[in-house]
């Protein structure tokens, strides 16, 4: 049986619980210091309270300690990392080699996207290291992440299927460190790839003027999960730890839902954790935070990738302006509008611009102000008034079914609960067997599957009796109760399996796969046992860039973009190479492209 896994992402224990709740077989939340999310921590306690709540589920939780790590703090990475193992947490997603020579509980580690992991022969090295899961870079297609998958079979592969996209290779980007010094690898990134730049070429003609050439559209790979789990990944994982609760609650729900469907028919496939859950609205992505949606690289390159005229969500389409009154804008669509709601639309220069509906009368909408929109335009809702008040509410219950056995024996009766996944409690309880006057079935089915706010759910009740039984209703109750109790034991028993496996350091690997972003003696240690260079050279302690190091290394390319590839378009440009992007502030930073790997490189100036 192959164990499918659902991951989402908990920016706080709120959030955290709401994915629990909307059908996530995992959550990864980072702790207080050393994720790679610095603004989105979260305190021992608080995680240690999402274990025990997710754990009643059979839902793992996975804790981010992916960032680069200084000397000084090894000490208490390692004093964190044994109280996080204290705590229940499942794994541990990390970057830092020097992780496998500290003294670490036998957690599981799962190698981050920061490790940039891209080929068949870095998994192979993660695997003989001991790394039990390993989480893709998101540029890979099909075809390369089956390859990885043939290689390392028993190593669950997790990969992105939802959410922004950073446009450089993971662990690969330095524009924000070498720009404002906040380094992307220490959880700090200031998105460098979200600003404005003009396309310049080396003659200084202006190509492009003013437009987010670096922003990406946001990943949605929901039409693909059926091709992504027959090609090898296991877990799938939504970004977004910076994301509010409203997120976390639409997109974990409609994941559920599509990969729910197809392990109803793919039974090879089972879900890794336990329950079902009840939805009290339909989820809907195009309702939450995006850029517009692109599959990215899964099926190769295409032309839906990037977001040039903002790097704000465009929310759900709404319709286009079918007439502009004075202070009223009529729309030609079938969307309803709702007093409150936020509209923005792309105005004449080429810019998002947005507005605030004052009130609704059909499709007659009266802002507060009248934005310059003008007939024909398109409009987008980014903020959709009647969809937040809903999303605050109780929007999904999450349960475990169990199957109820009522028999009789000798000296009285036998109540036996299966759980979902097969696991039992069976308790004799001595009574008289007393006749009863009608048939009692029904009304003992009504009473054993009142389970009221436990976290099952009566699937079914089984009643063998030889004859109708009378059971008086307070004592059929009481053991309701004491069988419930057992199966919530069950499930805390349940609560954690460590695997307990240990790491390699002295597995015969090449350095070549490792040898970047070295930030302490004791990765520098590693890398130098390998038969790598020994030396510290990430960018964050030299403070300097190494001989031809790129600040992006992309798979994205602007060339590509433009129409200019010679290998895949066949078109030449007007235009005289090196290109340059040019920031507001005048800095230039130089486009280089291999067209042997299918890459652009941006290098500073």
């Amino acid at each position: 049986m192959t164990y499918i896994e659902l991951l989402s992402p908990a920016r706080n224990l709120e959030c955290g619980i709401a994915a629990v709740d909307h059908g996530a077989d995992a959550v990864y939340i980072g702790a207080a210091k050393f994720g790679a999310r610095a603004s989105a921590g979260n305190s021992v306690q608080d995680i240690a309270e999402l274990c025990q709540y997710a754990h009643q589920y059979g839902v793992k939780v996975y804790v981010t300690v992916n960032t680069i790590l200084y000397d000084e703090e090894l000490q208490d990475t390692q004093d964190l990392i044994w109280e996080l193992y204290r705590i229940g947490v499942d794994a541990l997603i990390v970057q830092d080699m020097a992780l496998l020579q500290l003294n670490l509980p036998p957690i599981p580690l799962h190698a981050s996207t920061q490790m940039d992991n891209r080929t068949p022969e870095k998994a192979l090295s993660l695997k003989k290291l001991g790394y039990e899961q390993i989480v893709l870079a998101r540029e890979l297609s099909i075809d390369e992440i089956c390859a990885i998958h043939q290689a390392v079979p028993d190593v669950p592969l997790e990969a992105f299927v939802h959410g922004a996209l950073c446009v450089s290779y993971s662990g690969r980007c330095y524009a924000s460190e070498y720009c404002f010094g906040r380094s992307a690898n220490r959880g700090e990134c200031a998105q460098f790839c979200r600003l404005p730049f003009s396309l310049e070429d080396s003659n200084g003609e202006t190509i492009v003027e003013d437009k987010f050439l670096l922003s990406l559209c946001d990943m949605n790979r929901s039409r693909y999960l059926e091709e992504m789990m027959d090609a090898g990944v296991r877990s799938f994982k939504i970004e977004g730890r910076l994301k509010n609760v409203s997120y976390v609650k639409n997109i974990t729900a409609y994941y559920r839902q599509q990969i729910d469907a197809i392990l109803r028919r793919r039974k090879e496939y089972q879900r890794s954790s336990h329950g079902r859950e009840e939805f009290f609205f339909t989820p809907d992505p195009a309702r939450s935070f995006s850029r517009g949606f692109t599959d990215y690289f899964l099926h190769g390159r295409t032309d839906d990738l990037a977001s040039p005229d903002t790097p704000k969500s465009r929310g759900q389409f709404v319709g286009h302006v079918k007439e502009v009154r004075r202070g009223c804008i009529i729309v030609a669509g079938t969307t309803p509008f709702c007093n409150g709601d936020g509209l923005c639309f792309i105005d004449a220069q080429g810019k998002l611009q947005g507005f605030r509906v004052n009130r609704v009368e059909g499709n007659h909408l009266y802002p507060a102000e009248m934005p310059d929109v003008k007939k024909g335009d398109t409009l987008w809702r980014n903020y959709d008034q009647q969809w937040e008040k809903l999303m605050v509410k109780e929007t999904a219950i999450r349960r475990i079914p169990v199957t109820f056995a009522l028999s009789e024996v000798e000296d009285g009766f036998v109540l036996k609960g299966v759980l979902q996944g097969g696991k039992e409690v069976s308790q004799r309880f001595q009574a008289e067997h007393q006749l009863a006057r009608t048939d009692q079935q029904a009304g003992i089915i009504e009473l054993l599957s009142k389970l009221g706010d436990t976290i099952f759910y009566a699937e079914k009740v089984k009643i063998s009796f030889s004859r109708p039984w009378f059971i008086p209703r307070s004592i059929l109750a009481e053991w309701r109760r004491s069988v419930v109790e057992q199966l919530a034991a069950t499930r805390e028993k349940d609560k954690r399996e460590i695997s307990g496996k240990s790491h390699r350091t002295e597995a015969d690997i090449s350095p070549q796969y490792f040898d970047f972003n070295i930030s302490n003696r004791l990765s520098c240690q590693f890398v130098a046992d390998k038969g790598g260079a020994e030396q510290i050279n990430a960018l964050e302690v030299t403070g300097r860039l190494n001989n031809g190091q790129a600040l992006m290394t992309c798979r994205f390319c602007l060339r590509y973009q433009m129409g200019w590839c010679p290998r895949q378009r066949g078109a030449k440009s007007q235009y005289q190479e090196p290109y340059y992007l040019c920031s507001r502030d005048g800095r230039k930073f130089r486009l280089e492209f291999d067209c042997k790997n299918c890459e652009m490189k941006v290098l500073h100036a």
